[in-house]
């Protein structure tokens, strides 16, 4: 039998699961909660086999819930059930460690299933959502670089100081030191010198 926690600020959602899993053989809800502290509560308290956690909740919300669950107890078994596909939700819920991503179109039957599996220790991951996890992984570091700090990025590669670099932009001193911070950090480099050779080695500057 499948322990099951269900965390859901809903209680139609929770009333229906429950509803459902209660006529299912392999698949028994131990306890619900309400928002995302009384789910690490219960978590903690029950161990069960594999959590269905909504993200969007007051008190604690989803994503911080799974991060405190994982860092109490590392072999948690998570799954997002939520009705967000957004790109801010998508990746903290799963950088967090959550396992699985459903969406709440999924039927109750596809539901059960993912938890069988996930309990089992597979990843399910929504289509839509795995779509764009690939795309994000295609995602190049310099993505994330404004125009401003790509031509603060070819000044750098030309060898010029931070002051050099204000009067050819007509900018102030403080504010390029900005700019080259946000660029090595996004470049996730260390010095000029690397942010350097990585313009170079992708070809963003000629």
């Amino acid at each position: 039998m499948i322990k099951l926690l269900i965390v859901d600020d809903h209680e139609m959602v929770r009333l229906g699961l429950s509803s459902y899993f209660s006529v299912l053989e392999d698949i028994e809800v131990v306890a619900e909660a309400e928002n995302g502290l009384e789910g690490l509560k219960k978590a903690l308290n029950h161990k069960p086999d594999v959590i269905l956690m909504d993200l969007v909740m007051d008190v604690m919300d989803g994503v911080e819930s799974t991060k405190e669950i994982l860092k109490e107890w590392p072999e948690a078994k998570i799954i997002i059930l939520t009705s967000f596909i957004d790109d801010e939700k998508v990746y903290p819920a799963m950088k967090a460690g959550a396992q699985s991503y459903l969406l709440k179109t999924s039927s109750a039957s596809e539901i059960a299933e993912a938890i069988r599996r996930t309990y089992l220790g597979e990843e399910i991951i929504e289509e839509q959502v795995f779509k764009k996890l690939v795309a994000q992984d295609k995602k190049m570091l310099h993505d994330d670089l404004t125009r401003r700090e790509l031509e603060v990025l070819s000044l750098i590669t030309e060898g010029l100081s931070n002051q050099e670099i204000a009067e050819r932009l007509f900018i102030t001193i403080k504010t390029v030191k900005t700019h080259v911070s946000n660029i090595l950090s996004k470049l996730e480099v260390s010095d000029r010198t690397q942010a350097t050779i990585y313009a170079f080695k992708h070809k963003l500057v000629k």
